[in-house]
């Protein structure tokens, strides 16, 4: 009895310790990135080898943004390589005045959007925010990307990436903030990422 009263009190303490580091930030109203992401597109160029899976560079990316939602990922294909995706929101979808009228979460891979009456228009909602699939470069990177919370704004850089696994899994980048759905996430290779200031 008393090992389960141990186990319970652990499994407690782990899921306190994550919401604590997880916690969402609490932002002002009013717009707090005004810029859209940028990105160069690349020709034909190098692939990266990441164990088994290859990633091939499709275009350079950086991009200040609030992060909407977070969600960390453990089983599926891209796990081993992205094991967290970011839904971004820049323009005023970093307002919180817009924000509060709209319930965002995530799940399967997939960021989702719901809202009662329409605080900005449709088109805008979906072309001023993303789910990002990420991938740390780098040790350091990945520590960063842990630490990372819902609210918070954030600068970041890289590139935009198809994912290709040994056994001929595969998986494409989104080149464009205009589309939704399957095949409309952006898929980077994360180099730097920083609080924005």
């Amino acid at each position: 009895m008393r090992v389960w009263l141990v186990v319970l009190l652990l499994l407690c303490g782990w899921g306190a310790y994550s919401w604590w580091q997880h916690r969402p930030v609490h932002n002002a109203p009013g717009v707090l990135v005004d810029g859209v992401p940028s990105q160069e597109d690349l020709g034909a160029g190098v692939t990266l080898t990441r164990g088994h899976f290859t990633l091939k560079p499709r275009a350079t990316f950086a991009m200040t943004g609030r992060v909407l939602s977070r969600e960390d990922y453990q089983l599926d294909d891209l796990s081993p390589i992205a094991p967290t995706d970011l839904a971004m929101g820049w323009g005023r979808m970093s307002d919180s005045s817009v924000l509060d009228r709209i319930r965002i979460s995530q799940s399967n891979r997939f960021y989702y959007w719901y809202t009662d009456n329409y605080p900005i228009p449709r088109h805008e909602i979906e072309d001023s925010s993303a789910n990002m699939h990420m991938i740390p470069a780098n040790d350091t990177i990945a520590r960063e990307l842990r630490d990372v919370r819902p609210g918070e704004l954030i600068q970041f850089e890289g590139f935009l990436v198809d994912v290709k696994r040994d056994d001929g899994w595969h998986w494409n980048t989104s080149l464009t903030r205009e589309d939704t759905g399957a095949g409309g996430c952006e898929i980077v290779l994360v180099e730097d990422i920083h609080e924005a200031r």
